[in-house]
């Protein structure tokens, strides 16, 4: 069955056409989202919007712990870091505190960055090879 809104279907058919390393910016992508909209949820005494949205970005956290791969030795940082950021958003969300969402946004937030880089390096590493060809 289509989708009638054309946005959900983009929206659908970019998720499944994604590169695993696109899927992954998503992820840090609605992470953020989440957290941005728990914090508007505290600051407007939305107490179950701000939960709703801290456990979407606790689930999205779990989600990067589960792709890690555990035969890289940065995969263990990364792990500890997955699981701190976690602990902190519950934290967060107990003690409804936007300052612990923005410690953790800042995480992410790096995450995200860094995972922006190696997609644009390998899309180079990728294109290079045809751009010494056509020269």
């Amino acid at each position: 069955m289509a989708s009638r809104n054309p946005y959900e279907a983009y929206k659908n058919n970019s998720v499944t056409t994604a590169s695993p390393g696109e899927l992954t910016l998503m992820l840090y992508n609605g992470c953020l989202k989440f957290i941005n909209l728990a914090k508007k949820a505290i600051e407007n005494k939305e107490i179950e919007q701000k939960n709703t949205n801290i456990q979407k970005a606790q689930n999205i956290i779990s989600e990067l712990i589960l792709t890690l791969n555990t035969d890289v030795e940065i995969s263990k940082n990364m792990h500890s870091l997955y699981e701190y950021a976690n602990r902190r958003l519950l934290e967060a969300n107990i003690q409804q505190d936007i300052s612990i969402l923005e410690e953790v946004e800042e995480i992410i937030t790096e995450f995200r960055d860094t995972w922006k880089q190696v997609i644009q390096l390998n899309r180079q590493r990728q294109h290079a090879p045809l751009e010494s060809v056509n020269r």
